[in-house]
């Protein structure tokens, strides 16, 4: 069904989409082909949902365990590369290592060797080796297999993570949901939990097709996403409240209209806020993990990026349309929807010159009652008001 503000359609072809994003007139219709949303959402709610449940996730050495192995970034040749690590890691034990990576910054440069449990002999022979092709040096510049570590990882932490995180966003799914039927309504509420259940299985899908690795930073940054995801769309409810109010006494607009304006009037809004909040997670990405190599920090960023940009796309194309359906479902707004577009066709055949029958009264008087409820004023001179008070 096509919803646009009405007065923009013939604006439309003359407007560019930038003008109309400013001035946010209801040129898009967004609502109206929700249709083509749902399909496009629910496709990709139904692959991510697919992937968890026969791929799952990537999990780090914090929830499955494993051995770490650490040591500086310069050897007795020069600066050490992640390659070579790599290479002397197969040699030593004839598999790769899971992750190989260089943290840090200058003099303090050190390489960090994540891998599944190893026993005690496998990790003397890793050790070995990389001493023997690498030449990692201490303190003094000189050669020595001391500084190489090794540390093993427990899983159990990893999980403790996972289920205070599972907390949390139990506690926080309870308040907000109070927080919405309360400020706003119940279908609010409604199409509010909805954008968020897709934010969350969308980020955890995306993780689970490329394979980016779940750590606890991971967890964190997901719990983090959730207010922005909620914020973007309690912006757009605030409009299409401050829209409807009043609505079903004016033949002006239907519900599916004021709410596409709406949408339509916080485009611009969105679209700034969203650019906002991306631009310092994309510099943490960027210089945090490309250029510090600082693995929390790419973790924090990576699932923050993808959350922010599934919580845009679903504050404005599921989460009003979602709102649009369940109000539909209430017969006073159909009704309502009916009385408009009866004005608008004879309003219509008005302008073309047609005959059209003068509208009935709001409020017909019933045969044979003759009377209304307050009584007329008498006719003649003797029912005028003189002005004067009776004693």
């Amino acid at each position: 069904m096509k919803v646009t503000t009405p007065g923009t359609e013939g604006t439309r072809r003359r407007e560019s989409v930038f003008h109309r994003l400013y001035v946010g007139t209801g040129a898009f219709d967004i609502v109206g082909k929700r249709a083509r949303w749902y399909v496009s959402l629910g496709l990709l709610v139904l692959v991510c949902i697919g992937s968890i449940g026969f791929k799952g996730f990537n999990l780090g050495i914090d929830f499955e365990g494993g051995t770490k192995l650490q040591m500086p970034a310069v050897g007795a040749q020069g600066p050490i590369s992640d390659g070579q690590v790599q290479d002397a890691f197969r040699e030593a034990v004839g598999r790769p290592a899971e992750t190989v990576q260089i943290v840090g910054t200058g003099a303090n440069q050190t390489i960090q060797i994540r891998t599944e449990a190893l026993d005690v002999e496998e990790v003397g022979a890793v050790k070995q080796t990389l001493f023997t092709q690498l030449q990692p040096l201490d303190a003094q510049g000189r050669p020595s297999e001391q500084v190489i570590s090794d540390s093993a990882v427990s899983g159990t932490w990893g999980g403790e993570i996972t289920q205070q995180a599972l907390i949390a966003l139990g506690v926080f799914l309870v308040l907000v949901t109070a927080f919405l039927a309360f400020y706003f309504e119940k279908w609010m509420a409604v199409a509010a939990l909805v954008a968020l259940l897709h934010d969350v299985v969308v980020t955890a899908g995306v993780y689970s097709l490329i394979g980016f690795e779940v750590t606890p930073s991971t967890v964190i940054g997901l719990l983090t996403i959730l207010g922005f995801s909620l914020y973007d769309t309690v912006v757009v409810f605030d409009k299409v409240k401050e829209n409807t109010r009043g609505l079903l006494g004016l033949t002006r607009r239907t519900y599916p209209e004021a709410a596409n304006l709406a949408v339509n009037q916080t485009l611009m809004r969105s679209i700034n806020t969203s650019v906002i909040a991306l631009l310092p997670v994309a510099g943490l990405l960027v210089v945090g993990a490309g250029m510090l190599g600082v693995g929390m920090l790419r973790d924090l960023a990576l699932v923050q990026l993808i959350g922010m940009t599934a919580g845009v796309i679903s504050s404005i194309f599921l989460a009003t349309p979602l709102l649009v359906d369940l109000k539909m479902r209430e017969s006073k707004y159909r009704e309502h929807e009916v009385k408009v577009r009866q004005r608008r066709e004879r309003a219509a055949a008005k302008a073309a010159g047609e005959d059209v029958p003068e509208e009935a009264p709001k409020q017909a008087v019933s045969a044979g009652a003759g009377t209304s409820r307050r009584p007329s004023r008498p006719a003649g001179k003797s029912g005028r008001p003189t002005g004067k008070r009776r004693r």
